[in-house]
């Protein structure tokens, strides 16, 4: 959720679902190591080294519909007078106390802006940048927006200067004709996997649409926080956006009229493709959503929240990821004291994300939970079977705590299945995937006794 100042990466307990946001095969992506911390008694953390981003299969009708939406309106609603971007080649420094895996994940990501985007950008090293990345502890992030993980914003290059004009025309982003100077504000002690998350979706705001939208199902302009690194969808956007027919202070109907051929053009194949009609995300389903798995709300709240984004997902008729995700939001919230109800919605959701193109990556998220529920109750081979289809899906997705999850769960079901030396083999491969992803040796630690608790091999049995 972005409000007029776009903080983003919002902590949802779906980010933190089985961690937040993983596979120990040939099948996976070329990998590059991590110098691990000399004081780390744990495997070498490991990184993705080589992007697989999936071609949109979409109707150049649709991206065009898309396009408008995200770059002429707020999340709030509300709407923008002109297309604001930066003109000429863009230059991005680094300030603060950057981790050691920002540079390499950063590198990567202009890599990929360069040529899949078509966006002239490159770091310097010091001096005055367009973009300025300063890596601040979370503290800092949480004392000038409490509720984000991290955040861009205009016309700023340190966070204290943003503190000092956060409610100024200076820092509103219906205010500028455009872009010139731009800070992202990022957390220097979360995990490496949370710093390239808000890399990738703070950067991509910085250069392009500030808005999110629901209905999307493969991109980072959502805000449902699926996917966290740009999708090859996000990438045409992006290029769209820096076209040469597109310029500052356009307005929405001189952008309409142009589209046409700029997507004939940077994408042909979507142009013999059918649209798709699609409702409209209700303004009461997104509060409700928010306030089922955002901050601030008690037990009961959440509940009746989630009730009601449900209720108006059924209203709605709808049948895609966004009735799954309600469905999976429902799960969530019955998870500690219905877990009997929770696996009911899980599987509804899986069902729907099932009928929704685009949707591996939440399905290999439900399907945690499914196999969760399978381990606690004893089924290994059900488990090993809920997983199979999905380890490969987190690592093409980039996710490596999604992905030491996936391994972690098998390696419990193996051992549940009695094949204990393969269980050790996976559990060891997973923990490099692990530091990425959850960062600290105690974090890792933590998950791996969270999994271990649901077999019942293990005596207490926990909950993920």
């Amino acid at each position: 959720m972005r409000r007029i100042h776009t903080p983003s990466r919002f902590v949802l307990p779906f980010l933190l679902m089985l961690g937040a946001c993983m596979p120990g095969t040939s099948e996976m992506p070329t990998r590059a190591m991590i110098a691990s911390a000399p004081q780390s008694a744990l495997p070498p953390m490991k990184s993705f080294s080589a992007p697989r981003p999936a071609r949109p299969v979409l109707s150049n009708r649709d991206i065009a519909r898309d396009f408008l939406e995200l770059s002429f309106q707020l999340e709030s609603g509300r709407q923008l007078p002109a297309l604001t971007r930066f003109e000429g080649p863009i230059t991005l420094r680094v300030t603060g106390t950057p981790p050691s895996s920002l540079a390499p994940d950063l590198n990567r990501l202009l890599h990929r802006l360069r040529t899949e985007a078509g966006i002239e950008i490159n770091q310097v090293a010091q001096g005055t940048a367009n973009i300025t990345i300063q890596a601040v502890p979370r503290s800092a992030i949480r004392a000038a927006l409490p509720q984000a993980a991290c955040f861009v914003v205009p016309n700023i290059t340190d966070i204290g200067e943003y503190r000092a004009a956060k409610r100024s025309a200076k820092t509103n982003w219906a205010m500028l004709s455009e872009r010139r100077n731009l800070a992202v504000f990022l957390p220097n002690d979360a995990a490496p996997q949370e710093v390239r998350d808000c890399l990738h979706e703070e950067i991509a705001q910085a250069l392009g649409p500030l808005n999110d939208l629901y209905r999307l199902p493969d991109s980072v302009f959502n805000d449902d926080n699926v996917h966290t690194v740009l999708t090859g969808f996000d990438m045409m956007i992006l290029r769209a956006y820096y076209a040469p027919e597109l310029h500052n202070g356009m307005s929405r109907s001189e952008v309409a009229a142009r589209l046409p051929a700029i997507l004939a053009r940077i994408n042909p194949a979507g142009q013999n493709i059918a649209s798709r009609a699609i409702s409209r995300t209700p303004r009461e389903w997104i509060r409700a959503i928010q306030t089922a798995l955002g901050p601030g709300a008690n037990p009961m709240q959440r509940r009746a929240a989630g009730a009601e984004a449900l209720r108006v997902a059924e209203a709605m008729g709808w049948k895609d990821h966004r009735r799954a995700f309600s469905h999976y939001a429902m799960g969530r919230l019955a998870l500690a004291d219905d877990p009997n109800g929770a696996q009911e919605q899980f599987v509804a959701a899986q069902r729907f994300y099932e009928q929704t193109p685009g949707t591996d990556l939440h399905r290999a998220y439900v399907a945690s939970q499914l196999a969760a529920y399978a381990l606690i109750h004893g089924r290994g081979e059900d488990a090993l079977r809920l997983i199979a289809p999905y380890q490969n899906v987190a690592a093409r997705h980039e996710n490596a705590a999604l992905l030491s999850t996936l391994m972690l769960l098998r390696a419990e079901a193996l051992d549940l299945e009695g094949r204990v030396s393969e269980a050790r083999t996976v559990r060891l491969d997973s923990l490099g995937w692990a530091r990425y992803g959850f960062g600290a040796d105690w974090a890792v630690r933590a998950k791996l006794r969270e999994i271990g608790s649901l077999s019942p091999l293990k005596g207490k049995r926990g909950a993920l």
